[in-house]
């Protein structure tokens, strides 16, 4: 699982919410949902200009973790077969 420590980045650089927002041009609600690990992906372009903004790596702000429930992702294995419907 990746895990956006970008709370911990803002805080190190004492840079508020609002800050980033206007330095890197993302919206305050994206920029949140980045903050509280609910972002599903991620442009490079975005990851880019918040690392110019608080100067830092990308390490710094994605760390990976092994998930603690390895069936996490069985969830999203699920395939809908349409070949059926196709050979007609």
């Amino acid at each position: 699982m990746i895990i956006v420590n970008l709370d911990v980045m803002m805080a190190k650089r004492k840079m508020s919410l609002n800050t980033l927002s206007d330095k890197v041009g993302i919206t305050l609600a994206n920029l949140s949902i980045l903050k509280n690990n609910k972002a599903k992906a991620i442009r490079f372009s975005t990851l880019d200009a918040i690392c110019k903004a608080l100067d830092c790596e990308v390490g710094d702000i994605l760390v990976f973790e092994k998930d603690k429930d390895p069936g996490h992702w069985n969830s999203f294995t699920s395939v809908i077969d349409l070949s059926e419907e196709y050979d007609r």
